[in-house]
């Protein structure tokens, strides 16, 4: 996968686009990530319970962590 995809999603997480955030989840060909963004911003806009946000808050940026760790050196130096 492409790890700019994850570069995106961390710093719009950390600076709170969430509409641009939503287009990432759009336009990712990482079918998780999708499902990540889309339960955080699910999450986000809808739950009136805090730890239910908090929650998958922390589980996109657990995955962003994994997937960064895991993409190829040879596709992370292509960009």
């Amino acid at each position: 996968m492409d790890q700019l995809d994850y570069d995106k999603a961390l710093y719009y997480m950390l600076w709170g686009q969430w509409d641009d955030l939503l287009v990432l989840m759009v336009r990712t060909r990482d079918d998780l990530l999708s499902k990540k963004i889309q339960h955080f911003l699910q999450a986000f806009h809808y739950s009136s319970d805090e730890t239910q946000v908090i929650a998958a808050h922390d589980n996109l940026l657990y995955y962003i962590d994994h997937a960064m760790k895991t993409v190829p050196e040879a596709v992370a130096l292509n960009m």
